[in-house]
């Protein structure tokens, strides 16, 4: 990226709350090594760091777990070559994630104030490997790379003992009480080393392990053998050297480093020249923030976080990261999470089901909303994205005037083309002027993603992959939606609700009943609908409820109050053409044949009437003769009456 572009992006940033990082500045320098040594207190902890004669350029470092005292040979190479080593006492912490919280915020004081690079070397030795990876597998991208020393891998191993291991029942105890895990629970626990790799390896990252052959502790079958089928499986980068010469010392857990110079150079290559990837926050405005979502998290220590949104939110990945964040970042908070993602559903879908699929599941304190992919896809113009993104915020401030909402644009190939060509994409634009409208926080992860790739720090192709992001592009949201989340805001009180953006908002869309219709001609009710074609469904549209037609002539009756009507129907392969009046007035015809249906039963929601006059109406429906000549039939099938009171 040209500096003068960058230097654009930036003065684009609107302002933001600083991110708290605590940490009490009580300095005091020393000698480690004939190197200078700064020590302080850091969130009533022990912390320090220890300069270079000269620094690189960038202020490359090391950062030390537990044992930092431990093999430092390597330490003094790199200091002496222009990098700094840190180091922060989470020890008999076993990398529980109140450990990994503290370790956030000592990254971000380092890389913050004290201006380190934004990407660590990692360094682990023992019982250490499991607060490496366990920070490094929820900061991917901010490491660059790993050397771990006897590693522990698994606690089940140690302190556990449970395989071959010699164990140490103590602090297996004093792991299980800190987990607060059953004997049974302990050894059915995952957020160990050798799980979740997935976003390490997406990036790359470099895995270098130190082993003893004969490691009666940290046994190399147990721990790292496993740990690297894994991550290899996964792509990821990693290479094993067994220390084979010198005394092997307590079990063979302790071995002497035969050329401490060689991993010198491996953390020298994979850190220097110092990476400076895009910083998150000029792609975050937060408006009013998400202070009263945060004060009841922390006051009622409750909380019900949902998520709206379409495949990219159904699938795991980024909402599962941010579920999981949001856990231990308010560890004291019992939380429920709403989980309404539904493939290919877009904004309007979203308005008309938020009261059946968000707010009949519980009150929420957050909401996350997402719909520009869809929206783009689906055909929804600008008039009903606005109509349905504002029918939304209007039906969650109402139900909970004090509810935090993130609203996000995720990113696509068309959304990258129109930036090329230097146009902000409709979708985009539509999603941070509703929520500019109403305060709520909004996220660019299309600019985001299209400004990074092309800084150069990965691909669409091989990297991020498809609009239904890699993993890779999974930790690109979370990471982004992290750094939002730790940004600290004052609690703003009942929101006041503005005037809607558009008169004929979908503020009060829902769901009616089937049975609501009336004079079926042709349509039965079908009370578990399945396809007779087994082409792909969507959870949600197949087993269900709903009005079946497939043969032309057949219509409907549906009398109902409100100011907009539509379907929601399934459109497969044999998708036929509707004719429809509203009121006796006004005959349309409309396909409901999609570029989809030759390959799915696809949910489809048409708004068939969305300007009415507030009161009572009748829709009249009836299905034509006519047909797209792609469709092999006639077929209509309704799974939902759609009404925007």
């Amino acid at each position: 990226m040209k500096t003068t572009r960058f230097a654009l992006l930036l003065l684009a940033v609107f302002a933001w709350p600083a991110t708290h990082i605590s940490a009490q500045i009580t300095e005091k320098t020393t000698s480690w090594k004939g190197f200078e040594k700064v020590e302080f207190t850091f969130q009533d902890r022990n912390a320090w760091f220890v300069k270079p004669p000269k620094a690189i350029p960038g202020n490359p470092w090391v950062w030390r777990a537990h044992f930092p005292t431990w093999h430092t040979d390597m330490d003094s190479i790199l200091l002496t070559r222009g990098f700094h080593v840190a180091y922060v006492n989470t020890n008999d912490m076993f990398a529980h994630p109140k450990a990994m919280q503290v370790w956030d915020d000592f990254y971000d004081y380092l890389v913050k104030e004290r201006h380190f690079a934004p990407k660590v070397a990692l360094e682990g030795v023992s019982r250490g490997g499991l607060y490496v990876y366990g920070w490094a597998k929820r900061n991917p991208d901010k490491v660059s790379c790993i050397y771990a020393e006897a590693p522990v891998a698994d606690p089940k191993s140690w302190p556990g003992g449970k395989g071959k291991g010699k164990g140490s029942p103590k602090d297996w105890e004093a792991w299980k009480k800190l987990f607060n895990l059953t004997e049974e629970q302990a050894v059915n626990f995952t957020d160990i080393p050798l799980n979740d790799l997935a976003g390490l390896a997406a990036f790359k990252v470099p895995i270098v392990h130190i082993v003893g052959l004969k490691d009666e502790h940290a046994p190399v079958a147990e721990n790292t053998d496993l740990l690297v089928k894994n991550y290899l499986a996964l792509g990821g980068p990693v290479s094993v050297y067994p220390m084979t010469r010198g005394e092997q010392t307590l079990e063979g857990h302790h071995f002497p480093i035969e050329h401490p110079e060689f991993f010198a150079n491996f953390i020298e290559q994979n850190s220097v020249p110092v990476q400076k990837p895009l910083p998150h926050t000029p792609y975050i405005t937060w408006n009013k923030g998400l202070g009263n979502a945060f004060d009841q998290f922390r006051t009622a220590k409750k909380g019900t976080v949902a998520f709206l949104g379409g495949s990219i939110t159904h699938n795991p990945g980024w909402r599962d990261k941010t579920a999981r964040y949001l856990q231990e970042h308010f560890p004291d908070t019992e939380f429920t999470f709403i989980a309404a993602g539904i493939p290919s559903l877009g904004s309007t879908p979203h308005s008309m089901r938020f009261g059946r699929d968000v707010l009949a599941k519980g009150m929420p304190d957050l909401l996350f909303v997402e719909a520009a992919v869809n929206d783009r896809g689906n055909g929804f113009s600008e008039k009903a994205q606005i109509r349905a993104l504002d029918g939304i915020l209007r039906q969650m401030y109402t139900a909970n005037p004090k509810a935090g909402v993130v609203m996000m644009a995720f990113a696509e190939p068309k959304k990258n083309d129109d930036y090329e060509a230097g146009k902000e994409p409709v979708e985009v634009g539509v999603h941070e002027r509703v929520a500019k409208h109403y305060g709520a926080v909004y996220i660019n992860l299309a600019k985001e993603v299209y400004d990074r790739i092309k800084a150069g720090e990965f691909s669409w192709k091989y990297d991020f992959k498809d609009l239904h992001p890699s993993p890779y592009g999974q930790e690109v949201y979370a990471q982004t939606i992290k750094e939002m989340l730790k940004t600290e805001s004052a609690a703003t009180g009942a929101i006041k609700l503005p005037a809607p953006m558009d008169r004929f908002t979908y503020d009060k869309g829902s769901y009616h009943q089937l049975e609501e219709a009336k004079n079926l001609k042709g349509f039965t009710l079908d009370p578990d609908w399945k396809p007779k074609v087994k082409f792909s469904t969507r959870e949600g549209f197949v087993n269900v409820p709903m009005l079946v037609s497939e043969a032309a002539g057949s219509s409907l009756d549906f009398e109902f109050k409100g100011r907009g009507v539509g379907i929601a129907i399934i459109s497969g392969p044999d998708a036929g053409k509707i004719t429809y009046t509203i009121d006796g007035k006004n005959p349309k015809t409309l396909d409901t044949y999609t570029p989809w249906s030759n390959q799915l039963h696809l949910p489809w929601y048409l708004m068939l009437a969305d300007e009415l006059p507030a009161g009572k109406h009748k829709l009249h429906l009836t299905v034509s003769v006519e047909k797209n000549e792609k469709s092999e039939g006639n077929a209509l099938r309704v799974v939902h009456l759609l009404v925007n009171e």
